[in-house]
């Protein structure tokens, strides 16, 4: 069970000479996904750049599973959870569709930084992480 879910579907630039999906795009498609949900969810991403909050990756791990090829349709599962005070985690799993293989899993760790440069999560999104 995610907490947010997107439908994409693959295009053919993204795809290498071998014909598969190029490695460095499955990131693309999961940092897209991480900015819908936080829409969704009400984070605005350019408004907090506005009042000097980055909201930034700090940890990155990818676990590729089976590749996608051009016109493959495949989903991106999210789930958002605190990973210590002042950082929070997105897990995220890509599927093909329609059988489901699994293509990716995901461990996006971030935070946000203040104006200063410093740790600091900002408490629309802290009341986020916090509540079940």
């Amino acid at each position: 069970m995610y907490a947010f879910t997107l439908e994409m579907s693959v295009r053919d630039y993204e795809c290498d000479m071998q014909g598969i999906v190029n490695n460095s795009v499955y990131q693309n498609y999961i940092e897209h996904v991480r900015h819908e949900y936080l829409k969704k969810v009400g984070i605005d991403f350019s408004e907090y750049t506005r009042q000097g909050i980055n909201l930034v990756v700090v940890r990155a791990e990818l676990d590729y599973k089976s590749p996608l090829v051009s016109g493959d349709t495949f989903l991106v599962g999210l789930n958002f959870l605190r990973e210590s005070p002042l950082k929070f985690a997105f897990y995220q799993d890509i599927f093909r569709l329609p059988d489901q293989k699994p293509v990716l899993k995901a461990k996006i760790i971030g935070t946000a930084l203040n104006s200063k440069g410093r740790p600091e999560l900002p408490k629309q999104l802290d009341a986020l992480l916090t509540t079940p």
